[in-house]
């Protein structure tokens, strides 16, 4: 059954000010809304149970891409369709790339944003695991100020999340690096486009000398949230890349994560899935 339009509220906001203060002044009670694409599913499928809204969509506060040497910092209503355009993050960040343009259709890609991906706390999004392994950090605003967080541990739990009801990402920052790096990324599901991801892998590493030197890998769609897998990093840490490396790495990744049966997929194929993806990888690295 559709959801009923008049039940619903979506005030404007003028200014990043204004949505703030309204967050402030009734906390809890009113919810951002920017592309809408994963929200307004809910609505035409009569599952949206919020009813108050705050429009964030044409706040400039919350749009560009900047680069300094240091950081690439991309403003909460970035969209997946900017990402793609963005010779730097084609460059330096193409995982993120890889993720923006494997995000459902290109309509979604246009509307849908990176804050909105984030605050939709979803295990199975496509850019979280690309932002997890590039050390993304967050820096979320109310009207006491800003503060930034690392997004490795700020999704605490299945739609949880370290940030507070009057609350929003202004932006995401990714540090830039010199060294280089070799990047990965595989989203597997039911179809190459438009379908939730039943895994989705990502992963840097820096090799020397046939040896893994640096090594990031983060997985979606197999926890309660998008999550690095350190104690697999650890095994392949300082390790030359070979089928001993590859067995210890694909047991440690089996305990590390905890899938699930759903209607997409089950728990077996899942962990199956991954450590086949993970071996990949590594083979890759030869």
């Amino acid at each position: 059954m559709r959801a009923y339009l008049p039940e619903y509220e979506l005030k404007p906001a003028a200014s990043l000010t204004e949505a703030l203060t309204l967050l402030s002044d009734e906390p809890g009670v009113w919810k951002p809304f920017a592309g809408g694409t994963d929200l307004m599913v809910l609505f035409e499928a009569g599952k949206l149970l919020h009813k108050k809204f705050v429009n964030i969509w044409n706040l400039p506060e919350l749009r560009g891409i900047e680069v300094t040497p240091e950081f690439v910092t991309l403003g909460a209503l970035t969209t997946y369709t900017d990402v793609q355009a963005n010779e730097v993050l084609q460059q330096e960040f193409p995982m993120l790339c890889q993720a923006a343009s494997e995000t459902g259709g290109l309509a979604i890609q246009n509307r849908g944003t990176l804050g909105g991906n984030i605050a939709n706390a979803s295990p199975a999004g496509d850019s979280p695991p690309a932002l997890l392994v590039y050390d993304a950090e967050l820096e979320l605003v109310s009207t006491q100020g800003s503060r930034f967080v690392p997004y490795n541990g700020f999704h605490t739990g299945y739609k949880q999340m370290r940030m507070r009801e009057d609350e929003l990402i202004k932006s995401i920052h990714l540090p830039r690096v010199s060294k280089p790096l070799l990047h990965y990324y595989r989203k597997v599901g039911t179809r190459k486009a438009q379908a939730i991801s039943k895994i989705c892998f990502a992963a840097v590493t820096q090799v020397d000398a046939s040896e893994i030197k640096e090594i990031r890998i983060a997985l979606g769609s197999v926890a309660p949230t998008v999550i690095r897998c350190s104690r697999t990093e650890d095994v392949l840490r300082n390790r030359k890349v070979n089928a001993e490396t590859i067995s210890a790495a694909r047991l440690e990744l089996a305990r590390e994560i905890s899938p699930i049966d759903d209607i997409r997929s089950t728990a077996r194929y899942r962990l199956r899935v991954a450590q086949n993806v993970l071996e990949d990888f590594l083979t890759s690295l030869n």
